[in-house]
Formats: C-alpha cells, structure tokens, sequence
C-alpha cells in the first residue's frame, strides 16, 4: 500500500535559512522530529514541508514562518502547545509609501527596542519586526489584547494610550 504524503511549501527570507537549519542541521532535525515532518529546504528559502498526515504539516507551517519572521527557534517552538498562536500583521495596511512604513516600524520598535520590550512585557507576547511586517506568538489568551494594541500604535494611538489599554483589559479579563 502507497501512503500519501501530504506537502506544503513555504517561502523565507534567504538570511533567516541558516537560522532554520541550525549548526550541521541541529535544528532542521530538531523540528522534523517535533513535527513528524520532513523539511526540504533550499539556499533560497524555499521550504517544502512533508509528513504523512496533515495536521503534521499543519503544525510545522507556522513554526516555520515564524522563524522565518526573525523568531529564535526556541520561541517558535512554542507553537506546538495548542494554547500558543502565530499572528502575522503587515505593515502596509498600515503605512501611505515607504517613507511612512519607517514611521510605523520605528513606532512599534521605540528607541533601543524600548517600546517593543514594553509591548511584550504588557502583554504577554514575544513581538518580531521584521521586514514589512510584525510578528506576535503568545498564548491564544493575550493574543486578542496583544492584537488590539498593536492595530491601536500602527494607528497612531500614542503609546501611554496604549500601555493603559492593555492594563486596563488584562485588569477586566482577569475580574472575568
């Protein structure tokens, strides 16, 4: 009897492959065996993802893309706990031209990555800017706040505003 194999491919960017495959394919291996899957992975950062039943395949994508995102593997990781989410926002839904996508960006990071650090300790989340877009994993429960405050700053929503909101419903969620 043949099994089929189920496939899904999945583009990252070039510089973010090594990260993936990890020193002499620690990492690739590492995943493959937490995933049931098997990684095909070019220079180019084409990634084709294999397993024998979908839900393997599944729950590998979203590792992937994070890592591919800027997140450090082990944080990526966390994506198997079925408590834990990937979101991916992009920046220009957010920004008029290029110009303005540095605006937004900078707003997000802050000075030294001061603003982001905030943002991840209110909320619970680990925050990823990269490129044009910005990354959050979290567990399923911070992430609509997580979500809501980051649409609020992309807006223009000053940042004190901000804070205070993610107190204010973490403050509600938890009299709930």
């Amino acid at each position: 009897m043949i099994s089929k194999m189920f496939e899904q491919e999945v583009k990252i960017p070039k510089e973010r492959v090594a990260i993936l495959v990890g020193t002499k394919g620690v990492m690739k291996r590492f995943l493959q065996r937490k995933t049931k899957t098997k990684l095909t992975i070019s220079r180019e950062g084409d990634v084709i993802i294999a397993g024998k039943e979908n839900i393997d395949v599944f729950d590998a994508v979203p590792i992937i893309k994070a890592i591919g995102r800027g997140f450090n593997p082990d944080i990526a990781i966390m994506l198997l706990d079925e408590t834990f989410a990937f979101e991916l926002i992009s920046l220009k839904d957010f920004a008029r031209n290029d110009k303005d996508m540095v605006r937004v960006r900078s707003r997000l990071i802050g000075t030294n990555g001061k603003a982001r650090h905030m943002l991840e300790k209110l909320t619970g989340l680990f925050i990823s800017v990269q490129g044009k877009t910005v990354c959050l994993i979290g567990k399923i429960d911070d992430m609509a706040i997580g979500m809501r405050a980051m649409e609020k700053l992309l807006k223009g929503a000053p940042h004190g505003n901000v804070y205070k909101f993610i107190e204010t419903e973490k403050e509600r969620v938890l009299r709930e």
